[in-house]
This record gives structure tokens, C-alpha cells and sequence, in this order.
């Protein structure tokens, strides 16, 4: 059979001919089939799942009910292209209480549909061929994907424990500190849990002032924050000068599939960026906008609990792990458990040559799914986000049995 005409059409930015016939195998998907396969040997064993990145419980009563009256109203059935004003009213109101962050919501916000939208759309608007985007890693790498879409160069900078999990801006040469247009942070940190310090923000700022780069600090996690007041690199000095963030009602507020954020900081930059997103889609449904404000206006009831639940989820986990051999620690923010691989099994039955391998062994032998990590050490990162039914009670029969499973484990490391 000859091969389709298609075949050849494909663009060269996601594989040109070869396109679909890649053998390779996706860390994720290795993770699904390792799941399917344990689940096939021993049936009767259900699995513990840390892998998920997403919030298990639903957005808050109170947002519920605000979009289902909002979405009966006639004049919320239209195209809101770069958003409703109210949602920029109540984002700059929440920006300022929980953050201490003034912004114009006339010029200094703009929605979108989820904060993966954002990170593809930036580099339209800013990386020419041969521009760099400066990533961390490991990390999401979606802006990069894009930047590399437009014949831009990524480099990467690696989050090393040695280093509190931050990127080494000193490391860059100066051909790349000249030809970079974006540099990429996010704080608190997927997948290692940690947090970035004013200290760092302000070295981060003189850094892109210097240089002439926009940064571009992805705040998905920021209001889950179990250190003190959550922090916005816009409240250090400067930052409003140089920097771009991206917030979520998805981490912070149960809301997830409603795909809902705001990109806000310098008004320059946030106009490219509402540019590019207009001839992009449509913008959000006006509903999901409005009940969205019905959780910002209620944060501080709903955030605390999501973070007092997470806290107590990953207080219990790292326990569990230090008791058999882990320097685990409770993570500044986020809902992630970030830790440095075994090599192998104390008795000598198994070793791991990397986070993966142990992460195929844990699934296999244990039931407990993790990802693995293996772009700066061998590292695997277990997610308190794990379903538990039925309140603190269902919570504590997941938390002791993943203690169970474990405990009759001891590593090398």
C-alpha cells in the first residue's frame, strides 16, 4: 500500500515525513501501560495514584452555583475574546489582597483560556528565528515546544538540590544572554516543590533588565503556600518592569477543566500577548469568567482549606518515606513530593539506574504510580492530589496504606 499523500505534507516543526512513526514511548504513556499491566497481574490490588497533576476534589459550592445561574443569563451567550471587565476588576482586587500587587485592569490583565494556552501563544509574539527562550528543567515545557515551533533555540537551565532548585542565570554565556527574548520561571515549583525567594526575584529582575528580557513567571501554584504569604515576583521591585505572570484558578480553586487564568504585569507585554490570543480563539465562556470572580471573592476561604489538605496529605507522605531510607522534606508550595531516586533495594534484589526504572519498579511491585524525573539527577515525584472519596476518613485508608506497601522496603542511595 502506498503511502498516504499526507505524509509528505506535514510540517518539518513535528516531524515532517517521519511524522507518527517515531517508536519512541512517552514518559506518561510508559507510565499508563505500566499501570494497565499491574492492574492485569494482580486485579485485586487497587492502585495508589501519585502520578496526577491535577486537584481531586471539585471547584467550591458557592463557584458551582454561580455558574450554573450565570450560564442561563442571554447576555453571557456572546464571544468575550480578551475577557469580560469584571474579571479583570476582581483579578486586580485579588492580586492586590493576597499578593500586594496594584495593576490596572484595563491594561495590566488579560484572561485566557488556561495557562497552557498562554505558555504556546507567548512566543508568537516574541521569538524571531534564532531568539532564545531560557527554560528550567525539569519542568513543563511548553513555551519551549513553541519556541522551537518558530525556529527559536531553547536552552535549559537545570534545577540542581545543591542549589534550592533554582536556575543558575550566571551560567549563561553571552551569546545567549544576548540573543534571549524570554526567560521562563515557575514558582512554587512542578515538579520539585520549591519555592523562590524575594532574594532570587530581585537577582532574577536585574538579570532581564539588564538583558532585555521579558520574564515570564508561571504562578500556577503560587497560592498553594505552606511558608508564609504567597509571593509574586510583580511585588518585588522592578518586577513590573520586566515580568509577566501567569495565575490559575485551577491549582488554588479546584477548577481545573474550566480553563480559566489571567496573564498580568507590564502593560507592554500583556498587549502582545492579548494580540496574539485574539487571533487565536474566541475567549472564554463569559459564565465560567463570572463564577470564577465568585471564587476570588472567596479566597481566603477556599485556598486555606485546599492548602491545609494538601499540607496534611504530603506532611503524612513524607513521613512515610523518611521512615524507609528517603531525605524526603515537606515542600515549600505546590502539591508535589520531589525526591531523589534509590539506587536499588537493600537486600540487592533490585537496582534503579534511574528515576524511571524505580518508578516502573514501584508501579509493579507496589501499586503506588509516580513520574519520574531524570532531566537533572534521578529524581521521582509523588503528587497529593490522589482521590480519596469520602472526606479525611477515605484520605487517611490511602495515606496508611501507602505506608503499608512501603514499609517493608529498605534502599540504597
Amino acid at each position: 500500500m502506498s503511502e498516504h499523500f499526507l505524509q509528505s505534507n506535514f510540517s518539518e516543526r513535528i516531524g515532517g515525513n517521519k511524522f507518527g512513526k517515531d517508536t519512541a514511548i512517552y514518559k506518561f504513556e510508559k507510565i499508563k501501560r505500566a499501570k494497565k499491566a499491574a492492574i492485569d497481574a494482580k486485579p485485586e490490588l487497587e492502585i495508589i495514584d501519585m502520578g496526577v497533576g491535577e486537584p481531586d476534589d471539585m471547584a467550591f459550592p458557592e463557584v458551582v452555583k454561580a455558574l450554573s445561574e450565570e450560564a442561563t443569563k442571554w447576555e453571557n451567550r456572546t464571544y468575550t475574546d480578551n475577557g469580560v471587565q469584571e474579571f479583570k476588576d476582581a483579578v486586580a482586587k485579588y492580586m492586590d489582597s493576597l499578593y500586594g500587587v496594584k495593576l490596572d485592569a484595563s491594561v495590566e490583565i488579560n484572561h485566557a483560556i488556561g495557562s497552557k494556552s498562554v505558555l504556546s501563544l507567548l512566543p508568537s509574539a516574541f521569538i524571531n528565528p534564532n531568539d532564545i527562550t531560557i527554560m528550567t528543567t525539569p519542568g513543563y515545557p511548553i513555551m519551549g515546544t513553541w519556541t522551537q515551533y518558530f525556529q527559536g533555540e531553547v536552552v535549559n537551565l537545570q534545577l540542581l538540590e545543591e542549589n534550592n532548585f533554582l536556575p543558575d542565570l550566571k551560567s549563561l554565556t553571552d551569546d545567549q544572554k544576548k540573543r534571549a527574548k524570554l526567560l521562563y520561571l515557575n514558582y512554587p515549583n512542578n515538579p520539585t516543590g520549591a519555592s523562590a525567594t524575594v532574594e532570587f526575584f530581585a537577582e532574577a529582575i536585574a538579570f532581564a533588565k539588564e538583558n532585555n528580557i521579558l520574564i515570564v513567571s508561571d504562578a500556577a501554584y503560587a497560592p498553594l503556600n505552606f511558608t508564609g504569604k504567597p509571593l509574586s515576583i510583580l511585588s518585588v521591585p522592578g518586577g513590573m518592569d520586566c515580568a509577566i505572570e501567569l495565575h490559575s484558578m485551577s491549582k488554588g480553586f479546584n477548577m481545573t477543566g474550566w480553563r480559566i487564568s489571567w496573564v498580568c504585569g507590564n502593560e507592554l507585554a500583556v498587549k502582545g500577548f492579548a494580540n496574539v490570543k485574539d487571533n487565536a480563539d474566541s475567549g472564554q465562556f463569559a459564565a465560567i469568567q463570572k463564577a470564577a470572580i465568585k471564587g476570588l471573592e472567596n479566597q481566603s476561604n477556599i485556598t486555606p482549606a485546599i492548602c491545609e489538605k494538601y499540607l496534611r496529605r504530603l506532611t503524612s507522605m513524607t513521613e512515610s518515606l523518611k521512615a524507609i531510607g528517603f531525605d524526603a522534606k515537606v515542600p515549600d508550595g505546590s502539591f508535589y513530593l520531589y525526591v531523589k531516586a534509590p539506587k536499588g533495594t537493600a537486600d540487592g534484589k533490585y537496582t534503579f539506574e534511574s528515576g524511571e526504572a524505580f518508578s516502573q519498579w514501584l508501579i509493579k511491585e507496589k501499586h503506588i504510580s509516580s513520574v519520574p524525573w531524570d532531566d537533572a539527577g534521578s529524581f521521582v515525584r509523588f503528587g497529593a492530589t490522589f482521590v480519596a472519596r469520602g472526606g479525611q476518613e477515605a484520605e487517611q485508608k490511602v495515606l496508611d496504606e501507602f505506608n503499608k506497601r512501603l514499609s517493608d522496603s529498605q534502599f540504597i542511595f
